[in-house]
């Protein structure tokens, strides 16, 4: 298992308000992508990988119509 810390973002819709919501946790789990599949279980959602150069992995997800983003660096 790795530890990562996770940071889940969910943007605001309103065009004027510019702030979201931020939800930093540590987690223990083999794969982020299975972590994202039980976080989201039942909703219909899709999503879109990026694995940057210093080798965090960024979840960019869409679910009943509102844009999120989970974060992970692993310690």
């Amino acid at each position: 298992m790795k530890e990562y810390e996770v940071i889940w973002e969910i943007f605001n819709k309103c065009p004027r308000n510019q702030m979201r919501d931020v939800f930093v946790e540590e987690v223990e789990i083999e794969d982020p992508e299975e972590y994202i599949k039980e976080k989201f279980a039942g909703k219909d959602v899709s999503y879109e990988k990026t694995v940057l150069a210093d080798g965090s992995i960024v979840y960019d997800i869409q679910t009943s119509g509102i844009r999120q983003r989970c974060s992970f660096t692993e310690f």
